[in-house]
């Protein structure tokens, strides 16, 4: 399928016609990603053709590769193709690209209602992410906040991927918004699967260094924990030697941690009941890694002397 999508994408005439823009695709799309994969999945659950969900998928993949260029210039992330080709080419590649996904299902085969909901749903997302984009670099205070970001800037994208393929796949209004539920979940669960990674990310990245919403960070600011002052004391100077190693080991002795994981399992049990309860004509597609984020993260908390088995999305 992946390999399918970047050949679609490609062969586009807008891309043949524009050497920066596939050169900005290629850069971004030479791995596969599970993320891609969503719409082929969610179309089969419901017992689609997999190939209607071709365009589906290849118009996320664009979607997505347009929120990371946007996203990495908000942040100035050091590997950001914005420092490759310069802000404002970049966030002008993002545009072409979003427009590109809403391209692709024009160009789908779709019936003109599915094209309707696969339009509204693209537009939603991409607007939903921007909203959250620009709450998160407003570095908003509180819990409430945190959840807020999350809610509009790491849900819309996965919620809309499920949904997508869902609506491609001929399903039923309320099994596509339910597969939006799912992917609102999971994209939750892998927001808290990144902030437990980019905590513990050296050197110290810009939720560290920008005060970006990061959920074991504000824990460890915020919760009453004998280790408070010493880590707000570690945080304000957190690029001096070694104080990005202690600040990491208090988010492990405060319960940041602790209390991530607790949220990662919360949701992942909301998702598994989730699918069982739909009624999905092959809900076995969406069994098993769905998000396969336990791996990466077992193996970073086991470095810390954390054991801990997290479950992954399962029917």
């Amino acid at each position: 399928m992946i390999e399918r999508l970047r050949n679609l994408i490609l062969s586009l005439p807008e891309f043949r016609a524009w050497p920066q823009l596939t050169a900005a695709f290629e850069r971004a799309g030479t791995q596969p990603r599970l993320d891609w994969e969503l719409p082929g999945l969610a179309c089969r659950a419901v017992g689609g053709d997999v190939d209607r969900a071709l365009h589906g998928a290849a118009a996320i993949a664009c979607l997505q590769i347009s929120i990371i260029l946007v996203d990495d210039i908000l942040d100035d992330d050091p590997r950001g193709e914005h420092l490759k080709i310069g802000a404002g080419r970049a966030a002008n590649i993002g545009l072409a690209l979003q427009a590109t996904a809403g391209l692709l299902i024009a160009r789908s085969g779709a019936n003109s209602a599915e094209q309707a909901a696969a339009q509204r749903c693209l537009a939603e997302a991409a607007l939903k992410t921007a909203l959250g984009q620009d709450l998160d670099v407003s570095n908003l205070e509180g819990e409430a906040a945190y959840w807020r970001v999350v809610e509009h800037k790491s849900t819309p994208f996965y919620g809309a991927a499920l949904e997508l393929g869902a609506i491609l796949g001929g399903a039923a209004p309320e099994v596509c918004a339910g597969l939006y539920r799912l992917g609102k979940l999971i994209g939750e669960i892998i927001q808290l699967n990144d902030d437990i990674l980019d905590a513990f990310q050296t050197p110290a990245n810009p939720d560290w260094l920008q005060g970006r919403n990061n959920l074991l960070i504000l824990y460890a600011r915020t919760a009453p924990h004998p280790h408070r002052e010493r880590f707000l004391e570690l945080l304000g100077r957190i690029e001096a030697p070694g104080a990005l190693a202690a600040a990491q080991q208090l988010l492990i002795a405060s319960g940041a941690v602790s209390y991530a994981i607790f949220q990662i399992v919360q949701r992942a049990q909301q998702a598994q009941a989730l699918i069982r309860d739909l009624p999905l004509a092959d809900r076995a597609v969406l069994a098993g890694g769905v998000v396969p984020v336990a791996p990466a993260l077992t193996s970073l908390l086991q470095s810390h002397g954390i054991e801990v088995d997290l479950p992954l999305v399962q029917s």
